[in-house]
This record gives C-alpha cells, sequence and structure tokens, in this order.
C-alpha cells in the first residue's frame, strides 16, 4: 500500500479507525472524512503523521458535496474509498433536506461520496471502493412507495434497509463503471463493538448493547475483510461482490435484484442530483 491514497469515511471510532491504523502501517496515505471534531483529533495522534482529515456530516447533501469537493481540490488521485460511516437512528429523523436520516447517512452518503470523486479513482486506476454494508440486509426489501420509512418506522427495519442499498448500489456501480479500472465491492464486517445502534433508542438500544457484549467480535476481526478488500491482490480483478470473512459470499435475493438496483440508482439520483 506505499503510496496509496486511501479515503476512509466514518474512521474516528470502530471499523473504520482499526482499518485507517492498518492501512497506515501498510503505508498507505490516509484522506479521513468525520462528523466530530473532538473524536478526529484524537483519531489523528494514533495514525501516521501525513493522515489529513475533513469534517462534514454525511447525513446532509451539502456537506456530502462540499466535503467531495475539497477532497477533489485536495487529491489529484484515489487508490481506494472506503465508504463506513453509518449509524441507525430511533425515532425517526428527517434531515434539512427532507431525507430520512438513516437512508441518507448509510446510503446516500456512500453514493455522493462515489460519484464525485469517481474521477480521482480512475486517475489511479486500478483503484477500489468498498462498501460497508451488512448481514442486516437479508430480512430487507426496498419499498420505493416508501424509501423515507413515512410508514411504520422502525430503527432497526430502517437500518437493514440502508443495508440492502449499500448493495444494490454497489451492484449498480460496478456494472457502470466495468471497463474503467475501479473495482466496487460490499462486505458485512461481522456483529462488531462499535458504536453502531447508540442512536437507535430505547430497548432496541438495550438489545444492541447486550449483543456487543455477548456476541461482537473486535473491532481488528471486523477491520479485515475491510482492509483485505483495500489492500490484496487476490480481489484486484474481483467487483460487483458480497464478501463475508474476507470470502466471497451471497447475498439475500433482494439484494441481486438488479432492476432494483437500476431503480434505486435513479431514486438516488433524483434525491440528490448526483450520479
Amino acid at each position: 500500500m506505499r503510496g496509496k491514497i486511501c479515503v476512509i469515511t466514518g474512521a474516528t471510532s470502530g471499523i473504520g479507525l482499526e482499518a485507517a491504523k492498518e492501512l497506515g502501517a501498510m503505508g498507505a496515505r490516509l484522506v479521513l472524512v468525520a462528523r466530530d471534531r473532538r473524536r478526529g483529533e484524537v483519531a489523528l495522534k494514533c495514525l501516521p503523521a501525513n493522515t489529513t482529515i475533513f469534517y462534514a456530516d454525511l447525513s446532509l447533501l451539502p456537506e456530502m458535496k462540499r466535503v467531495a469537493g475539497e477532497i477533489t481540490a485536495a487529491e489529484r488521485k484515489i487508490d481506494a474509498l472506503i465508504n463506513d460511516a453509518g449509524a441507525a437512528f430511533s425515532p425517526r429523523q428527517i434531515t434539512p433536506d427532507g431525507i430520512e436520516r438513516t437512508f441518507a447517512l448509510n446510503h446516500l452518503g456512500y453514493f455522493v461520496l462515489a460519484n464525485l470523486l469517481l474521477e480521482r479513482l480512475k486517475t489511479a486506476a486500478p483503484s477500489r471502493i468498498i462498501n460497508v454494508a451488512s448481514e442486516a440486509h437479508r430480512r430487507s426489501h426496498l419499498d420505493f412507495s416508501d424509501l423515507q420509512f413515512e410508514k411504520g418506522y422502525r430503527g432497526y427495519l430502517a437500518y437493514g434497509r440502508s443495508k440492502l442499498a449499500n448493495i444494490l448500489f454497489t451492484r449498480e456501480l460496478a456494472r457502470r463503471i466495468a471497463g474503467t479500472g475501479v473495482t466496487a465491492n460490499a462486505l458485512h464486517p461481522g456483529f462488531i463493538r462499535t458504536r453502531i445502534g447508540d442512536n437507535i433508542g430505547g430497548i432496541q438500544s438495550a438489545i444492541f448493547g447486550f449483543l456487543k457484549l455477548t456476541m461482537a467480535r473486535s473491532v481488528h476481526k471486523g477491520a479485515e475483510t475491510v482492509v483485505y478488500l483495500a489492500s490484496s491482490s487476490e480481489v484486484a480483478k474481483i467487483s460487483s461482490e458480497y464478501f463475508s470473512d474476507c470470502k466471497v459470499v451471497r447475498p439475500s435475493h433482494a439484494a441481486q435484484n438488479d432492476d432494483d438496483a437500476r431503480r434505486l440508482w435513479q431514486e438516488s439520483v433524483r434525491l440528490t442530483g448526483v450520479g
């Protein structure tokens, strides 16, 4: 990874921070996107001195676009984009853009950054886009008549749907960029001891907390597949796949629906004006 430039969102804690540490130790130059300045400053203390950090709330469209523009202006090329920033929220929250916050952060944040940084990724080709999804997608389906969860909102359901969107987005993105030298893959990191679920509220937050204590993997284990997809020569030419434990696995039937993947792309363009 020496000489490679890795842009990582959600890199001030959890899987993102651990992946940043490991990629930095392998010689990559890190470009982080973070929301919280205090956590950003703490993270920088344990990362290589040449690490760069940009601040943005990736649930807000103007912030997504602004930070993508700042990174584009600062970097001539990008070798790997790791979309990791995500959260689950309860009760339902609407951003100033009129978008349900889980969908905005977990899906549209990935969509906007990947599209707006694509030219820099093409410049570095062969290069890679890595989207952190989750097995939480398996009981979900996209309801295009209610993508903003105006009916029957539940935080864990919105989270699962956003992770399904990550995989569908990865499939359609890979199709669109085939032949450019840029690959796109999604992954399940495992159930990890991170801050995910802390904002979900109520009994669901208590359940997340219990599971973290009793079943969760370490962040080092959770970051393994992220680092593998960003660095391994074994996957240099693999695209449009879903990984777990550094192996290709089959996602849910809903996550393999190419018609839904195309429709989600169209809806994402409509919502963001990007793509």
